[in-house]
């Protein structure tokens, strides 16, 4: 998919991997819907845009709240004449014992990570489809492929939406719109601000950069899912998948230390 001048949705704009995307995407010239909570952010972002010559409209939402969907979507039709491509990047955590988190801790991510892209998707097919070459990504996580301890309702919302993104693909083909599933490793961003997590507790971290570079190259291969985190993660997937009782011994070894790691790590 060529991305020059395409009408382009973004969720999760105002900083990390969206920050990042939005910022490669102006060098494409691209006509971008930056949407987030916060609008000192997003308007920081869209200034960065238009210097680098792309277009951008700020749409702030709660994705989360009744009706936020299609307003996000009428918001880009209006701006812009259409809609292209829809990234579902925005996303949240909290980390820490399932007993130990609040019910409005665990609903908080199911809301954002999985129930708000399902929606917005559902709300941007008509456009995507209107357009004849649509596209979505969904932005998932290495733990949406193998699940850690103490991020279990993360996990399964970020399984959750990737799942959702393959059901989607299959279930569009042949009309239109391709569905793109991405994985990010551990990444520099702000939500990651709150982790001790490192190296050690198998946190190897790289750029938001180099995560939206290799989304971007995805798009424009025709790639079905860009997974980062090089061959330590390719090897950890392999033994998760053909060995599971093996991984669990492994995580086992490092728990107590991961759990102490990642017990403050949350960005809602």
């Amino acid at each position: 998919m060529d991305l020059n001048d395409r009408s382009i949705v973004l969720t999760g704009a105002g900083s990390g991997i969206g920050r990042a995307l939005a910022l490669q995407l102006a060098e494409r010239s691209a006509r971008l819907t930056l949407v987030g909570r916060r609008l000192e952010p997003l308007e920081a972002v869209a200034a960065e845009v238009r210097g680098r010559g792309g277009r951008a409209h700020v749409v702030t939402a709660d994705l989360t709240a009744a009706g936020a969907p299609a307003r996000v979507v009428a918001a880009a039709e209006e701006a812009f004449g259409g809609l292209d491509v829809l990234v579902n990047n925005a996303g949240n955590v909290r980390a820490g014992r399932l007993e130990s988190l609040e019910e409005s801790e665990v609903l908080a991510q199911v809301a954002l990570n999985l129930t708000a892209p399902i929606l917005l998707t559902r709300a941007a097919l008509p456009a995507l489809r209107a357009g004849g070459e649509g596209l979505v990504v969904n932005v998932s996580s290495g733990i949406g492929l193998v699940a850690l301890p103490f991020y279990a309702t993360y996990a399964a919302t970020k399984a959750g939406v990737a799942h959702f993104g393959d059901a989607l693909r299959r279930e569009l083909a042949g009309e239109g719109v391709r569905v793109l599933n991405v994985y990010p490793g551990a990444t520099s961003t702000p939500m990651m601000d709150s982790s001790r997590a490192g190296a050690e507790h198998g946190f190897e971290y790289e750029s938001a950069e180099d995560v939206a570079a290799a989304t971007l190259a995805g798009i424009a291969d025709g790639s079905l899912r860009v997974v980062r985190g090089g061959q330590r993660r390719r090897d950890t997937i392999a033994l998760d998948r053909e060995d599971p009782a093996a991984l669990d011994e492994v995580l086992a070894a490092r728990k107590d230390a991961l759990e102490r790691a990642v017990a403050t790590h949350s960005s809602l």
